[in-house]
């Protein structure tokens, strides 16, 4: 069940085939697979044993799937790291998950560099384009180690409510039933395929690029999303396949370059992680015709809960089908609950549980959150949905106050908490605002002390100083007091309706 062994068997395969293009550089499987093991044999020589957890803490680049494989190769967990998270942050993760090693990129050096200081278990930071990385491709290639099946691949970490990010724990078991899945569900791939990395390798993108491997596929990765950047890929790729959340797919359907994009050399664009506007769909549908799939699942049932399939873009039952986020994945049982588990009637909405071979086997090292997620051998996802008398999924509302931003996951309470460390704020409440591009965008509800000025500035700089630039707040409302109920608990309800109003009123004068 080890993907690196089955890597390997790729490698012996189709040994000639491009298997990663990272600018103009280009590696064969076969000298992927020699890299690979060289650098799972180094893991090996510095001490670390089967289990241990290598934080990798880097920009998109073709070191990211080798280091990932190596990991696998010597039988470690690896624990990808969004790049765009604070260095604080990154700090929790690796001190949460108990990393033995850290390998970053360049761009992230300076301030990663110093966590052997902090991060108790720590041995290394290692930073690829560097001659400490080369000496990793200098050690005997080793074979990949016999796995079980339940063993640990991936720390999946992802917010949590307390603002304190968790480790969903994906097993080898749970990644390859992810890529049945692909194959079953979306495309049958082999070496002609094409997958192209916009988005971060920590996350879907990268999650989808197993099963593209595990076939053979190329794949070919831009340091970020540009839209300049994918059409030039649509002219030089054939069989291409790519993720993109909803604020990516927008930005691409409406940029003037779209005109030039090779429609014909395009596979798929499978997008998820957020809301996607249904005018927004249309327009990407008129443009790439029927290559797209939207996707809907978690980091604790990666990529894999319910899915709509291009079949189901081309021909919905009605408009409203767009509004869904279609059927039960292959192989994977969805249910909508109320608050007893107990199944509701059609139409109705409560919460979304779901149960396969792909749900994680907990959260690291946090059984009290794992019991609460878990229960009755269910994931609970959080999520407000009801289905259809067809199966169809709507996702009607997110409890926990999940903002969703450009495809990331942003919790309320993790800037409340920075916002609160300012000595004259006394209360703050955080929600999301819906914005055309992104999605929604984070406004805070602020109230200082009695006579005090708070300078906005100020606020920007503790975001910065202690979360991810895309988390900060991109509006602060000062207001004397927070609605609340009679258990003191703030109605974000209302917070969101005094925010809509003041759209409905915007449109109004428009």
């Amino acid at each position: 069940m080890n993907l690196a062994l089955l890597l390997r068997g790729v490698c012996r395969r189709l040994g000639d085939k491009p298997a990663v293009t990272d600018g103009s550089h280009t590696l064969s499987y076969h000298v992927f697979g020699e890299r690979t093991a060289r650098i799972a044999g180094s893991f090996v020589s510095m001490g670390l044993t089967r289990g241990d957890r290598v934080v990798l803490a880097m920009e998109n680049c073709g070191e990211f799937l080798e280091c990932l494989f190596a990991c696998w190769t010597a039988g470690l967990c690896a624990v990808p790291v969004n790049a765009k998270l604070h260095a604080r942050e990154i700090e929790h993760i690796a001190t949460d998950s108990g990393a033995r090693l850290m390998i970053t990129t360049p761009g992230l050096w300076s301030s990663l560099a110093k966590l052997t200081d902090t991060v108790e278990y720590l041995k290394a930071v290692i930073c690829t384009r560097s001659e400490d990385y080369d000496c990793l491709l200098r050690s005997e290639p080793m074979v990949p180690i016999v796995t079980e099946p339940k063993d640990r691949a991936w720390l999946f970490y992802t917010s949590g409510t307390t603002g304190k990010p968790k480790g969903a724990i994906l097993s080898h078991r749970n990644l390859l039933f992810m890529c049945h899945a692909y194959y079953a569900d979306i495309d049958s791939l082999d070496h002609k395929d094409v997958k192209l990395h916009a988005g971060p390798l920590s996350h879907a993108s990268g999650l989808y690029a197993l099963p593209h491997m595990l076939k053979g596929g190329h794949q070919v990765i831009l340091p970020s999303f540009d839209v300049d950047q994918i059409v030039d890929a649509s002219n030089q790729f054939q069989n291409l396949t790519m993720f993109a959340a909803p604020t990516m797919l927008t930005r691409l359907v409406h940029s003037p370059a779209v005109k030039n994009f090779r429609v014909e050399n395009l596979k798929t664009i499978y997008y998820g992680g957020g809301p996607m506007y249904v005018a927004d769909l249309e327009r990407a549908l008129s443009i790439f015709g029927p290559r797209l799939y939207h996707l809907y699942g978690q980091g604790e049932s990666p990529m894999t809960i319910t899915g709509m399939t291009k079949a189901m873009h081309a021909s919905p039952r009605s408009p409203e089908d767009f509004r869904t986020c279609g059927v039960p994945r292959t192989g994977v049982a969805v249910r909508v609950v109320d608050d007893q588990d107990r199944d509701l009637p059609v139409g109705e909405p409560g919460e979304v549980i779901t149960r396969s071979d792909c749900v994680m086997e907990g959260y690291w090292n946090n059984p009290k959150a794992t019991a609460e997620a878990l229960r009755g051998g269910w994931l609970h996802t959080g999520d407000i949905g009801s289905l259809d008398g067809d199966g169809y999924l709507t996702l009607r509302d997110r409890s926990k106050d999940l903002i969703i931003s450009g495809g990331s996951n942003i919790y309320p309470r993790e800037i409340e908490e920075v916002l609160l460390r300012h000595p004259d704020v006394i209360e703050a409440s955080v929600v999301g605002r819906p914005h055309p591009e992104w999605g929604e965008e984070v406004v805070a509800f602020v109230v200082t002390r009695p006579g005090a000025k708070v300078d906005t500035a100020a606020l920007d700089a503790l975001c910065l100083e202690n979360i991810a630039r895309f988390k900060r707040p991109k509006d602060y409302r000062f207001v004397e007091s927070l609605p609340k109920n009679n258990y003191g608990k703030i109605l974000k309800t209302e917070l969101r309706a005094i925010l809509q109003k003041e759209k409905q009123a915007e449109s109004g004068t428009q």
